[in-house]
């Protein structure tokens, strides 16, 4: 209970309870405003103690599971602590423009990341000096543009069990293409934006570089925490996992085959046509056939 007072108190004294002026507002962020003085709408703290701490513990659980969750924010205010606590915490980020089809069609990116390592792989080893200056000059500003845009995702193996979103306004193209995959959303959300477009609302001031900053840390505490359970699974659960997924060997020195679901179906679906086929049928039913 002090830990909540002592977080509400930094919150306060960070302006999270400020929001947009009364002309700006979204009336659907009723439930959440508490007050309005001087024409500026101030937020309910407590509403936003209980969204932070619901979104806390779904990070911890998303986490947990062996998934990863993808922090969004573009906006000047936020890209200092994005980059900063999701680096600590091994989470992809994204701190420049949102390009269109991260989510949606994330095959590409993984490709254009694979292209960047490629470039990286060329100054490392000096091959990049066999070509000629022209042509150095347009690989090194497409390296630089690729790693501009997508090093936060390189972590980011496979499609994000959660996104966090700062600012539902600027990022709207990032809560279509997760609302459209499935993907839960947890926003920090002030006055003027929608909270119909987060599962879990956070409501504060998105404008404040300590306010942003004191909900980042948290939630990137959280997704530590997660890590945390993650990596300390038991040895043989871990052993059995790589076992079952065929990188190593099985106990009897056999490596276990692996087939795709769509084989499998098609070898237990002969196996039931052929244990229903005529010829598997009693060797009276040709002689029967031979008589007539």
């Amino acid at each position: 209970m002090s830990d909540q007072k002592s977080l509400a108190k930094e919150l306060v004294e960070a302006g999270v309870i400020f929001g947009q002026r009364r002309s700006s507002w979204n009336p659907k962020m009723k439930p959440y405003i508490y007050a309005t003085k001087n024409g500026v709408s101030i937020i309910d703290i407590k509403e936003t103690i209980k969204g932070l701490l619901l979104a806390k513990k779904f990070i911890t659980k998303v986490v947990a599971s062996g998934k990863d969750v993808c922090f969004v924010g573009t906006k000047r205010q936020a890209r200092g602590a994005v980059e900063q606590y999701c680096t600590e915490c091994k989470m992809p980020y994204v701190t420049e423009r949102w390009l269109g089809g991260t989510l949606t069609n994330f095959r590409t990116i993984r490709e254009r990341l694979r292209r960047l390592e490629e470039l990286e792989r060329l100054g490392e080893t000096g091959s990049i000096k066999n070509y000629s200056k022209k042509m150095e000059s347009q690989l090194a500003r497409e390296e630089k543009k690729i790693f501009r845009n997508l090093n936060g995702l390189r972590t980011m193996g496979k499609l994000p069990g959660a996104l966090v979103v700062i600012d539902t306004t600027r990022e709207l193209n990032a809560l279509l293409e997760a609302k459209t995959l499935g993907i839960p959303t947890i926003c920090l959300i002030d006055t003027d934006g929608n909270p119909d477009l987060a599962d879990i609302p956070v409501p504060a001031n998105d404008d404040s570089m300590r306010s942003i900053d004191i909900v980042i840390r948290e939630l990137c505490a959280a997704a530590l925490a997660g890590r945390g359970e993650r990596s300390g699974a038991a040895p043989e659960e871990m052993g059995a996992a790589v076992v079952a997924s065929g990188e190593l060997d099985a106990p009897g020195g056999q490596r276990p085959v692996r087939r795709s679901s769509r084989s499998q179906f098609r070898s237990d679906s002969g196996r039931s046509a052929s244990s229903d086929s005529p010829a598997a049928a009693p060797a009276a039913a040709p002689s029967a056939t031979t008589g007539a």
